[in-house]
């Protein structure tokens, strides 16, 4: 149908806008064409189309430790008696044959530990594969050696969500890990020391989003609280100070001046810290 041979609209004559799959007419809005083809890889073989549809398997991913590439012997009901006890060994054969070497078990169990906390936390497949990545960079490193892999794999989650800019607190991390606070720690030291990771200081503006639908405040609440969280670090007064609880008092300043009614408590539970840390951030913000 073409736009190339109607560059104009059928309905006001305008000029047409391609935005994204659907071709917009600029003067009065018109829909005029749509195209939702997926134009990503196709994974199917079309070899034998009538009698097989089975794909070709998944690509490459940085979350198994193979990065994807074993098969699997599947399972079927039609076999019976001395062929099924043989598939039955050879299937358990393959498996053990799939991990080669206690370094690749380890990475198993990381990348395993991996994937719970990223679903979880809710997190994207970004961070999933550079967490995975993170560990398989401390391990060619010699950093797991006498420390914990679950705590590798907590502290690898929270420093990819960090250099990703993912507003997730290290309590929160810690509160699903199988991995206490001091084995992230040790980790997550061991991981910045070693393998020099990008991270900065946290914006407590990352935060404000999250809590704010935690907290179940108005949009334009939200919008004054981004606003006195900048004033704030253009003062100074997030030097040195839990970006969360930062975050928490720059929300409980902007409901203030409104309607909406929260308390120093629950806003404070909400950000993970205490009230005297929210209002002590809170009397700055009224300094400033």
């Amino acid at each position: 149908m073409s736009q190339a041979r109607s560059p104009n609209c059928p309905e006001c004559d305008g000029r047409l806008n391609a935005h994204g799959d659907e071709t917009v007419c600029g003067e009065c809005g018109l829909v005029v064409a749509e195209d939702r083809i997926d134009r990503g890889p196709e994974w199917r073989s079309f070899a034998d189309d009538d009698t097989n549809p089975e794909r070709t398997g998944a690509p490459l991913t940085r979350s198994r430790h193979d990065r994807g590439l074993s098969t699997e012997i599947g399972r079927s009901t039609r076999l019976k008696g001395r062929k099924r006890r043989q598939m039955a060994r050879l299937r358990r054969q393959h498996n053990r044959a799939r991990i080669s070497s206690k370094r690749e078990r380890n990475q198993v169990y990381a990348f395993t530990e991996i994937r719970r906390l990223v679903s979880r936390l809710s997190l994207p497949e970004q961070v999933r594969d550079h967490a995975c990545s993170l560990v398989r960079s401390a391990q060619n490193e010699d950093l797991v050696r006498g420390r914990s892999l679950e705590g590798f794999a907590a502290a690898s989650v929270y420093a990819a969500c960090r250099v990703a800019g993912v507003s997730r607190t290290v309590d929160e991390v810690t509160d699903v890990a199988r991995a206490d606070a001091n084995e992230q720690q040790a980790a997550y030291d061991a991981l910045n020391r070693e393998l020099g990771l990008p991270v900065g200081p946290i914006d407590p503006v990352e935060y404000i989003p999250r809590f704010a639908s935690k907290l179940d405040v108005d949009a334009s609440v939200e919008r004054r609280a981004r606003t006195f969280a900048e004033e704030a670090r253009k003062a100074g007064i997030t030097t040195g100070r839990n970006p969360s609880g930062v975050a928490a008092a720059c929300l409980y300043t902007a409901a203030r001046g409104t309607d909406c009614q929260l308390t120093q408590r629950e806003t404070a539970d909400v950000a993970g810290v205490t009230p005297v840390t929210l209002r002590n951030t809170y009397t700055d913000l009224q300094n400033q």
